[in-house]
């Protein structure tokens, strides 16, 4: 009998561990364009979904997602649910920088877009030097298992303008403070931040203020992100990131190489981390 207590309260502990653990992913799925030839969207689609498949994130947050391929993905994948608007019209038109999420495992309490400019509140604005609009859109979630509630932010950084991307480093910092400033809530952001970890963006993200974030990225691994999609033909850079608050703890980061012999899924590669609460 007494083995018997034993083992359920073994069991009874390893449930509860893996309720406080999620897996994240951050994709920059590159947007469906003619301009790409064999790698447009209606030709890699089903590689995008089926590494999805393969690595099962329980959250994920994609960049450069059209609305047609919003579509497919939530189609295609449809334990998932998503969050999230066009950043040209904030409804459907421009690229998404969503929040899927499995419906099984997480309700979702709040959420929102803001745009990365001197008026986050106003659909498809951008300011700065940034060429093009970009948006952030977060989600408070709470996991039906353990009860416990965390916020999610997912982002693209504009790819031209210094002044842009650390100005929406800045303003992303500060809506973390404002929406964890009563609550202490664990934070999570991902996304394509066209920085480097040797740049002001990133740097930004990681300052020591009132709510730094770090990055799941182990200090050692300098696996690049954004390889384009032919395999080998250029260096890839880092510019793809999970971070999170010191609520959490990281492990298993992965960068995924996943490839058909010569291409890749995207001209990026996704980021795939582990992280549990402390």
């Amino acid at each position: 009998m007494r083995l018997f207590y034993v083992v359920a309260l073994f069991f009874s502990i390893a449930n509860y561990t893996m309720a406080q653990s999620v897996k994240v992913m951050s994709y920059n799925i590159r947007l469906d364009t003619e301009a790409d030839g064999v790698n447009q969207w209606k030709n890699r689609s089903n590689k995008v979904v089926a590494l999805i498949k393969k690595y099962n994130p329980d959250l994920f947050g994609v960049q450069e997602a059209l609305h047609n391929q919003m579509m497919d993905l939530q189609n295609n994948l449809p334990e998932y649910a998503f969050v999230g608007v066009g950043r040209d019209d904030g409804k459907e038109k421009g690229e998404y920088s969503a929040i899927f999420y499995k419906k099984d495992k997480f309700d979702v309490l709040k959420q929102n877009t803001f745009w990365l400019s001197e008026t986050p509140e106003v659909p498809g604005s951008k300011s700065w030097d940034a060429a093009i609009t970009r948006v952030a859109t977060w989600a408070l979630l709470k996991d039906k298992s353990s009860g416990k509630s965390f916020t999610y932010f997912n982002t693209h950084f504009d790819h031209i303008g210094k002044e842009a991307r650390a100005k929406s480093a800045a303003l992303i910092k500060k809506q973390i403070a404002e929406l964890s400033v009563n609550d202490n809530l664990p934070i999570l952001v991902s996304g394509d931040f066209n920085s480097e970890p040797s740049e002001i963006p990133y740097q930004t993200m990681i300052l020591s203020d009132t709510m730094p974030v770090f990055d799941s990225r182990p200090a050692k691994d300098i696996t690049g992100t954004f390889c384009g999609f032919e395999v080998g033909k250029i260096t890839c850079r880092t510019i793809d990131y999970v971070f999170h608050s010191s609520h959490w703890k990281a492990k298993k980061y992965k960068v995924i190489q996943d490839h058909d012999g010569k291409y890749y899924p995207s001209d990026h590669l996704p980021v795939l981390v582990t992280l549990s609460l402390k």
